[in-house]
Formats: structure tokens, C-alpha cells, sequence
């Protein structure tokens, strides 16, 4: 029955199906067999297509009727095409650790979730607790992570919207789809994440978009004015110039995530070490400063890399660092090179010879600010830059 896998994920599924009572998807599903195999097993299919076109001696119902189980034990909704699950389920413990925020954004989103575990008091006040919020921000800088802390601090599950089984091949069916899977996370308190909300909520006035996107606009629009008090629903993008702009004026909060600064960076660091950060001491703020830029996810990627070649002992601390910082000022300009370059003077021992050729500064020009203290260093350096 060519991969012998493959189909005993068939059986699985179709066992799955059948099981649970649900005889129009049985349906549904076999005739999907039917056309798989076709070619590959047309004795199988055959039969297959002969039982799917008998008909029942009986309504296709179950034995006896059984009453509907909490939606916690209830099937996630699915494309009835390709069988897809439409919604992924994230469950973390209350103590999970809070992503690194600005300390702005920080303080909004402790509101509300405040405001949710005090919702009965909002209510008695006759006040709502902020209900949907969009986060906006480029790749890596922590949107789905505090999306499930914030899950985890309400103690509620996350729900992520997986948009390739959202989107149909069936003409009409994505609007519907995601239909579907927004009424089925409104019926439980939850978070609701429509990650890359740009994809599916462009602006209307794209000419280039096929009229069943903007549908799913339209959609988007009705769910967030409709979403109840008691779940949380997000959205996150990494394109706000491609948001339809009707949708921002339905969430409640719009929250930016930016690029972390040097004092994030450097908690960043410390946290990515973990148990080896006592092996990096000495390296802290010279990893600070050559990692602005980067996105938290990045950081811990090369943070990660050094990890594993010490542990490996392929490599020491010191020439991971120079390595990095090597390849790193490629990318930097005149004044932040001559500021690594003090840096690398002021809080290592590293010879002058070698941190120019670490960063590409003349020992001249290192000696000239590395002469007075540190601070008068920097000033000169911000200095010029003016």
C-alpha cells in the first residue's frame, strides 16, 4: 500500500474519526482515500469508493446519544480538506519565566493582566478589561514568548492560529476556516494569538490581493469587536505598513517591541548563559555593546554557540569572544569600532596590537583614548558624533 507509514497514519486518522461519532467527516476522509489511492492501490480505492456510495440502512448517528464534552476535551476544529488542526495549544505553569520587555511595555502588560485576574471588579465598576491587543515589532524580539507568559500568568491556554491549515486551497473555505477557530477558542477563557496578522489582514485597497483575503478582513473585524471580556486576544506582526487600518482601531492596546538596548542586552546575556556565565565575567559588557542591534533570538543563538563549543572544548571563552567580535565590527562604523576598541583596552588584558587587530583600530588611536579615564573616552567619542 506504498509507505506503509503513510497509511498507518490513514488508519489512525480514520479510526480517530469513526470513534469519535463523526460520520459526515468519516465521509469526508475516505473520499479523500479514495482519490489518493487511486493510482497507487486502485483495488483498495475501489472499495472504498463502492462503500462510500452505499447507502446507510440508518441516519448515520451514534448508538446513543451522549451529551457534549467540556470543551477541554473536545477535538480542535480542522480543514476539512487537508485534516489539519486549525489552532495550536500551548499550556505553560504560572511560574514561567517573564520575557525581557522594556520597562514601559512591561509596566502596560502587568496592567492587564491585573486587570483580568480583578475582572469581577472592573465589572462592578462598569468597566471591561482590555481585550485584544496587537504586538508590533520586528522577529526575535520576544512577541510570541510574552504572548505565552501572558497565557501562563492568567492561567489559561494559548491558542495559536496556524495559518497554512487557516488557508484553504477551497475557494471560500479560509474565511470559514478561521471563522471556525475563533468561535471554538471563545468558548473557554483563553489567549488567542494570530501571529503574522498581515498575511490574512491586509489593507483592502491592495488591488494584488484576491477578493477572499479581504473576506478574511472582514472577519477579523467582526471577531475582535465581538471577543468577550474574559480571554485575552492578540495579534502580532512584524509589518504594520501592511495592516488593513481599519483593524488597529478595534484593539484595544498596540504594544511595540523594539530592538533591546544595552541595559536589556546585557540581562539578555546573563540569562542565555545560564551556568556558564561566571566563565564570561570579564566579557559581559563588551558582549553588551557588540550585540546591540541584534534581536533577543539572535543573541541567544550565538550565546547558545558558544555554549556548545565549550562544552565540546573546541574552544575557549576568549577566542569565541574574539572571534565574534572580529567578524562583528564589519558591521560597525568609525566611533562604535573605537569604543569596542576602549572597551576591549579598559577590561581585558588583551595587548593593544591584538585589539586592533580584533576591530580594525590603529594601536594610535587606542592609545590617544585609552590616555584618560574611560568616561573622558566616551565623551570624546559622543563628541565627534555630533
Amino acid at each position: 500500500m506504498g509507505d506503509t507509514s503513510e497509511a498507518s497514519h490513514d488508519l489512525a486518522q480514520l479510526a480517530k474519526l469513526a470513534i469519535a461519532g463523526q460520520a459526515e467527516d468519516v465521509r469526508l476522509f475516505v473520499a479523500r482515500l479514495v482519490r489518493k489511492y487511486r493510482s497507487q492501490e486502485p483495488v483498495l480505492a475501489e472499495q472504498l469508493d463502492l462503500h462510500l456510495k452505499a447507502k446507510p440502512s440508518r441516519a448515520p448517528s451514534p448508538l446513543r446519544k451522549l451529551p457534549p464534552p467540556p470543551t477541554s476535551q473536545q477535538g480542535l476544529p480542522v480543514d476539512d480538506e487537508s485534516r489539519l488542526s486549525l489552532l495550536k495549544v500551548l499550556k505553560d505553569a504560572p511560574g514561567r519565566e517573564a520575557p525581557l520587555l522594556a520597562q514601559g511595555l512591561e509596566e502596560t502588560l502587568e496592567q492587564l493582566i491585573q486587570e483580568h485576574q480583578q475582572i469581577k471588579r472592573l465589572t462592578s465598576l462598569g468597566l471591561t478589561p482590555t481585550r485584544s491587543a496587537i504586538f508590533v515589532g520586528p522577529p526575535g524580539v520576544g512577541k510570541t514568548l510574552t504572548a505565552r507568559w501572558l497565557a501562563a500568568q492568567l492561567q489559561v491556554p494559548l491558542y495559536v492560529l496556524d495559518l497554512t491549515a487557516v488557508m484553504s486551497s477551497l475557494l471560500g473555505k479560509s474565511g470559514s476556516n478561521l471563522r471556525a477557530a475563533i468561535d471554538f477558542a471563545k468558548r473557554e477563557p483563553c489567549v488567542l494569538l494570530l501571529d503574522e496578522i498581515d498575511a490574512i489582514a491586509k489593507r483592502r485597497s491592495d488591488d494584488t490581493d484576491v477578493g477572499e483575503l479581504k473576506r478574511l478582513v472582514t472577519v477579523i473585524l467582526q471577531e475582535v469587536d465581538e471577543w468577550p471580556a474574559t480571554s485575552v486576544l492578540l495579534a502580532a506582526t512584524n509589518h504594520p505598513e501592511l495592516i488593513d487600518p481599519a483593524l488597529w482601531r478595534r484593539f484595544d492596546l498596540v504594544a511595540h517591541f523594539n530592538l533591546p538596548e544595552r541595559t536589556a542586552i546585557k540581562e539578555a546575556v546573563k540569562r542565555f548563559l545560564g551556568p556558564d556565565y561566571a566563565l564570561f565575567t570579564r566579557w559581559i559588557d563588551i558582549l553588551s555593546f557588540a550585540f546591540q542591534g541584534y534581536s533577543f533570538s539572535d543573541i541567544e543563538r550565538d550565546i547558545q554557540r558558544f555554549r556548545r563549543a565549550l562544552a565540546l572544548g573546541t574552544a575557549s571563552d576568549k577566542g569565541l569572544v574574539e572571534d565574534f567580535i572580529k567578524a562583528r565590527t564589519i558591521a560597525l562604523d568609525r566611533q562604535d569600532r573605537i569604543e569596542l576598541a576602549v572597551l576591549l583596552a579598559q577590561q581585558t588584558r588583551l595587548s593593544q596590537h591584538a585589539i586592533s587587530d580584533i576591530t580594525g583600530v590603529s594601536r594610535d588611536t587606542i592609545r590617544k583614548y585609552t590616555s584618560t579615564p574611560i568616561a573622558n573616552a566616551k565623551k570624546k567619542i559622543t563628541s565627534k558624533r555630533g
